[in-house]
């Protein structure tokens, strides 16, 4: 079910967008964004890098920062343990190329997710250890590694722990305790007594201001991290974390370098997926190149992806490049097959519980997270997906507003081997004949209500179509970068007719239409969704309401204001009879 809620925050658009020199919309739109006061408005409109906190700010920064540089004088070998997706990948070429740049002796290793798992382990501390490393570095993992840490501390290794995922706890009489692990150093600004004023950084992120403090102290130019911040920019999007505050201007600042980028192995990315570089926005980022990095972490090793970003050579560059992409490619057939098989065994029977759990037995385990994902959105409930391996069975989860996946997983610890994530995200691992315990405990624990399965689609404002103007298009290029949490404006028109509509692109998977409002005014639309039932429920002649986005449609030379119809209602199925 869905259910289209107008925002109803109040401000003084035209006074703001006279102080801006924006259109009232565009403020309403900034409002709704929940960007309130002049200063807050001043920097989400043109913060820059030097809006960004200080470094020195997160809990252990300078702890860390002064252990490295010991290491650095006494030449220890230092490793960073990452993650296999893009988050943790390019939190890893931040850190490699940081230190290197700082003069340290270091290398990496990122966990194979098949025989792994998530996070850092007791193989992968022996093998430093093997190795004569001296300290660890994580980045995108390492704040549930309690019994991990205490290992590596028992071999004498130093051990820094950079992550951004949420910390563990235990709740007893008194409260929550949390678990954080006795690491030398632990810099995550989700710790309680963390005073950093934005707590929603990737891995990639921390991984960045652990590398700005190293600079400051050593003396590099700040201009020298900065380079680094294409790498963060891809994180932030490739992990879907909030695009706003300190997030916002690191996607900014990084689009700007991503566009002229001096690094063979994201120019490669780009060219081999046809993607222009000077039209290069969030979009590109989370749905491409994001998902190609993924992939290589997904259906082979994330050392693919990590050797790209730290190539150097084009021709070596564009063969990496053109493999990830086929590896995407054949990840996106194998999660086509999967989704329809998981629908399939909720639709015969699951489909009615409160959070879905659904085993695929036989399916590839990294591509758990993205069909429960789709299922969330399909059904519009929480989701996990569990498949089976040598150790057991794994899985993701995937959530809706109102339902803490990481805190529901907590209630349901004694069903687990291992767990962590966000409150919209979550992996685990469990053993099989627990399934059907964690299954059934998962839902009697749930209290979500009717209202919480109905999905919300917030509109910016009621605009009709004569409303729009190419001028009030351009200007709304000041609220991207678009993306979680700075979502694409939407707007919303009833009584709107069709006049005329026929099914275009190659699979015919898109409508174009003419439509006319209860004005007279008549526009260009398209609707990329099930095409489908779309020509199903809507004829020539049809009254609706619409969800919409305008834009300016150039072809050949001649520019025309289109809008994109995100959501639609019938009124009336046909005026003409």
């Amino acid at each position: 079910m869905e259910k289209w809620m107008i925002y109803s925050k109040r401000a003084d658009f035209a006074e703001i967008g006279k102080r801006f020199s924006i259109d009232p919309v565009t403020a309403r739109v900034i409002r709704n964004r929940d960007v309130v006061g002049e200063e807050e408005i001043q920097k989400y409109l043109c913060g820059t890098k030097e809006d960004m906190y200080s470094p020195w700010l997160l809990k252990d920064m300078d702890k860390a920062v002064e252990i490295l540089e010991q290491k650095l004088a006494e030449k220890k070998k230092i490793r960073i343990i990452g993650d296999y997706d893009a988050d943790g990948v390019n939190a890893t070429c931040i850190l490699l190329n940081g230190l290197k740049r700082c003069g340290a002796e270091v290398d990496s290793e990122i966990p194979h997710r098949m025989h792994d798992g998530y996070g850092i382990n007791e193989r992968l501390i022996e093998k430093a250890k093997e190795d004569n490393v001296d300290t660890i570095v994580t980045c995108d993992n390492g704040i549930a590694a309690m019994n991990q840490t205490i290992y590596a501390k028992e071999l004498g290794i130093t051990m820094i722990i950079t992550d951004h995922h949420d910390v563990p706890y235990e709740e007893d009489k008194a409260g929550r305790v949390y678990l954080v692990p006795p690491a030398d150093a632990v810099i995550n600004a989700k710790q309680r007594d963390c005073a950093y004023p934005f707590k929603e950084l990737c891995g990639a992120g921390i991984a960045y201001k652990l590398i700005q403090a190293m600079y400051e102290r050593l003396g590099i130019s700040a201009q020298e991290a900065y380079k680094l911040l294409e790498f963060a920019a891809v994180a932030t999007v490739g992990d879907v974390m909030e695009l706003r505050d300190e997030n916002r201007i690191i996607v900014k600042e990084g689009l700007i370098r991503l566009r002229q980028s001096d690094y063979p192995g994201l120019r490669s990315l780009m060219y081999v997926n046809g993607i222009d570089p000077n039209a290069l926005n969030s979009y590109h980022i989370g749905f491409i190149i994001a998902p190609c990095l993924n992939a290589g972490g997904r259906l082979d090793t994330a050392n693919r992806a990590l050797s790209l970003l730290l190539c150097e050579e084009k021709s070596e560059a564009d063969r990496m490049a053109g493999e990830l992409k086929a590896l995407n490619d054949s990840r996106k057939l194998l999660t086509m097959r999967e989704t329809k098989k998981a629908c399939e065994i909720l639709d015969k029977s699951g489909a009615t519980d409160k959070v879905l759990v659904v085993y695929l037995p036989e399916c590839h385990e990294s591509l758990a997270g993205i069909i429960a994902g789709r299922l969330k959105e399909h059904y519009y409930k929480p989701a996990f997906v569990l498949t089976k391996t040598e150790q057991g069975l794994k899985g993701s989860g995937r959530s809706i507003e109102g339902y803490s996946m990481f805190e529901e997983l907590v209630k349901c610890r004694e069903y687990l081997d291992k767990f962590g994530g966000h409150p919209m995200a979550a992996g685990l691992s469990l053993r099989e004949e627990n399934l059907e315990p964690f299954k059934k405990a998962l839902n009697e624990n749930c209290t979500l209500t009717p209202e919480d399965y109905t999905c919300k689609r917030w509109i910016d404002v009621q605009m009709p179509l004569g409303y729009i103007t190419k001028e009030l298009i351009r200007g709304f290029s000041v609220l991207e970068p678009f993306g979680r949490g700075n979502e694409k404006p939407l707007f919303a028109e009833k009584d709107i007719c069709v006049r005329s509509l026929r099914l275009i692109g190659q699979n015919h998977n898109a409508v174009k239409m003419m439509v006319e409002d209860k004005n007279g005014c008549q526009m260009e639309a398209v609707y990329f969704g099930d095409a489908e039932e779309f020509i199903g429920e809507v004829h020539a002649g049809s009254v609706i309401s619409a969800l919409y986005y305008p834009s300016i449609n150039e072809y050949r030379g001649i520019e025309k204001i289109q809008i994109t119809i995100c959501g639609y209602k019938v009124e009336k199925n046909n005026i003409y009879n």
